[in-house]
């Protein structure tokens, strides 16, 4: 049994960790070993990729790109390749995967099984809306191949299904062309609510990448909250500077959260008038941009030995600016703070998933360090608000999310559990399934 820990470093449960390597053998250790739960590179949050005490299938031997095209841009690979490695290797050759998350150290299974989305939902989705098919293992020993129109219940319960129908082997996704790897920025800073939704609204018709950055702290009105607006487009730049050539890492754990009372607001004010100096245009690389947080390797040791939470939730857009304000003078009125703490919105398309995060709306995603019952205590404020307003909490950020919180966010969950595998098994199914 080896000690495992998600990406929020809360627990390190004992697990088994089965390595899956031939994805021909995939089926078999299915059936041979479990109940259990893939896991990739372990950045989920919570307990999503967690089953203490039981069996991970690990897929980071699943790494081998099957097939690709480079007319087309179709790509077929294992599941426990990394989206960085795709982005590296395609974005020279004027490919780049359309819909990534805030870090590309995620598998491919990982981003399938939570339908992920990035900066640019208002113009492309999530990253379920370009799978052309996928092949999922059953612990049956059945072998899957599904797509939007071949087996598409399977495919639309996979995809954002946390894991639950089966483990993910392989996918077929359609990467989108790109004339290079830079993007055209621009860094506005906000002052009250109603900027940043009057930027983020007047913004999705002419920028593809759209996202802000708010200081949770500024003030406990809405007019007094304070952020910085970012927005990009693909350039047309055939040259540009390049992202550092090594990342830094987090070198160790300290005895306690660096994010903690003392240090938050000072962080936060200074984050605010440094970007803020650094307002107006500039051509970027993707990297930097969309991955801020990848050159600090292990930035999760920051909060210390007792981990963190992330809470991202999503409301519907007629709630946005009510439940936005309520859930950041909450907040604000506890003390507790955020220092990464993202507002974006969702544009009005429909998931393929039948478990995805991703509606329309707008989506608040904060940190918090662990300080045990006070930290959970503000979460059920929290939750009362995202209730009350119509939305949901998201699964892949989550790890402590309530049952009744769930099945309130998930209206097609009785579609979905039908499709479950009973070999299929996590701290977060148990948690919000029964099982």
């Amino acid at each position: 049994m080896i000690p495992i820990r998600s990406w929020g470093r809360l627990n390190a449960g004992a697990h088994h960790v089965v390595p899956l390597h031939d994805p021909a053998r995939v089926p078999h250790e299915l059936r041979t070993h479990g109940p259990g739960i893939a896991y990739g590179n372990g950045r989920s949050y919570g307990d999503e990729c967690l089953n203490p005490g039981g069996v991970l299938w690990h897929t980071a031997g699943l790494d081998r790109l099957s097939h690709w095209n480079p007319d087309t841009g179709v790509l077929t690979c294992e599941a426990g390749v990394l989206l960085q490695d795709i982005q590296r290797l395609c974005a020279p050759r004027g490919w780049m995967l359309p819909v990534t998350p805030g870090t590309q150290l995620v598998t491919v299974g990982g981003a399938i099984a939570n339908d992920v989305h990035g900066k640019n939902h208002h113009a492309l989705g999530s990253f379920g809306d370009h799978v052309l098919r996928l092949w999922l293992a059953r612990s049956n020993g059945d072998l899957i191949e599904c797509s939007p129109t071949q087996q598409s219940s399977w495919f639309a319960a996979t995809v954002s299904g946390m894991g639950l129908t089966g483990v993910i082997v392989g996918a077929e996704l359609q990467l989108r062309r790109v004339a290079g790897p830079w993007l055209d920025t621009e860094t506005i800073p906000y002052g009250g609510l109603d900027e940043f939704f009057a930027l983020a609204d007047g913004s999705e018709a002419g920028w593809e990448h759209t996202v802000g950055w708010i200081d949770c702290l500024a003030g406990s009105s809405s007019s007094d909250i304070r952020g910085i607006f970012m927005r990009a487009n693909p350039s047309v730049a055939t040259r540009g500077p390049m992202p550092r050539a090594a990342e830094r890492r987090m070198p160790f754990t300290p005895p306690v959260s660096l994010v903690n009372p003392l240090t938050l607001r000072p962080l936060n004010a200074s984050y605010y008038h440094l970007q803020r100096r650094r307002a107006g245009q500039a051509l970027q690389h993707y990297e930097p941009f969309s991955y801020p947080l990848d050159g600090l390797l292990e930035w999760n040791r920051m909060y210390g030995p007792h981990g963190f939470y992330q809470y991202q939730s999503v409301v519907p857009s007629h709630a946005r600016r009510d439940a936005t304000h309520a859930m950041l003078r909450e907040i604000a009125r506890s003390g507790e703070g955020s220092f990464l703490a993202v507002l974006k919105t969702f544009g009005q398309r429909s998931a393929r998933g039948m478990l995805s995060f991703p509606r329309p709306g707008t989506t608040l995603a904060l940190d918090f360090p662990n300080r045990d019952e006070r930290t959970l205590r503000l979460f059920d404020r929290l939750d009362a608000i995202v209730l009350e307003a119509g939305g949901a909490l998201y699964p892949a950020k989550d790890a402590r999310m309530p049952r009744h919180v769930f099945e309130a966010g998930y209206p097609r969950l009785h579609e979905f559990l039908p499709m479950r595998d009973a070999g299929m098994s996590s701290a977060m199914s148990r948690r919000l399934l029964g099982s």
